[in-house]
């Protein structure tokens, strides 16, 4: 076997092993090293008032439904967001328990599906990687088949080696993408729990 195929093979257990150590063992497609939470709870972040029917009744807001908006977006700086929250139930006067609950109402609603949906893509894509890794290891199996034939085709040898390679840098650039965006959930947890918390103090 030659040096390239035996850093091929290495590869390709590196692959394997990395797929199949990486899911939780509750969740057999969470790619993560965070246990996976499927879902925020309304407990953990807001001890205000209970919402009630503002739960439903936000999106009838345009005022609040266009700030949700712009809240829930991660590309708006924390602070910035912050700023907004407090703004608005300045300016809310007598209404200001009532917008506040709509407000988060909005926020829980809009973020939670943010976060569903971001998890959902984390797992479809440890789902293509556990299958890219079986690829690539019977794919390994059968180069070493050819390395070992005779006579050898070293012109199918070198395609598949080349393919393999290729194959291998795709897996690898998408457990690094897959890294980054295990950190989303977390992310909008916290935006979540800070901007209820700025909420909660503006109804104090």
């Amino acid at each position: 076997m030659t040096v390239r195929t035996l850093a091929i093979a290495a590869l390709a257990f590196a692959v394997s092993a990395t797929a199949a150590r990486a899911a939780d063992p509750r969740y057999p497609n969470w790619p993560c090293a965070q246990a996976k939470v499927p879902e925020i709870s309304l407990a953990a972040v807001w001890a205000g008032p209970e919402l009630g029917d503002a739960e439903t009744k936000w999106k009838d807001d345009s005022k609040i439904t266009a700030l949700v908006g712009k809240l829930a977006a991660r590309k708006t700086p924390l602070d910035e967001a912050e700023k907004s929250v407090k703004d608005f139930l300045a300016g809310s006067a007598a209404d200001k328990s009532t917008n506040a609950k709509l407000l988060f109402a909005g926020l829980f609603d809009t973020l939670n599906a943010q976060r569903s949906q971001v998890m959902s893509g984390l797992e479809r894509v440890s789902h293509k990687q556990r299958e890219a890794a079986d690829k690539i290891r019977e794919e390994t199996i059968q180069l070493q088949a050819l390395q070992d034939s005779t006579p050898r085709d070293d012109t199918k040898v070198d395609t598949m080696s080349n393919q393999l390679i290729w194959e291998t840098r795709i897996f690898e650039d998408r457990r690094k993408v897959v890294r980054f965006v295990c950190e989303v959930p977390t992310t909008i947890d916290q935006r979540l729990f800070a901007l209820g918390r700025v909420i909660q103090q503006e109804m104090e």
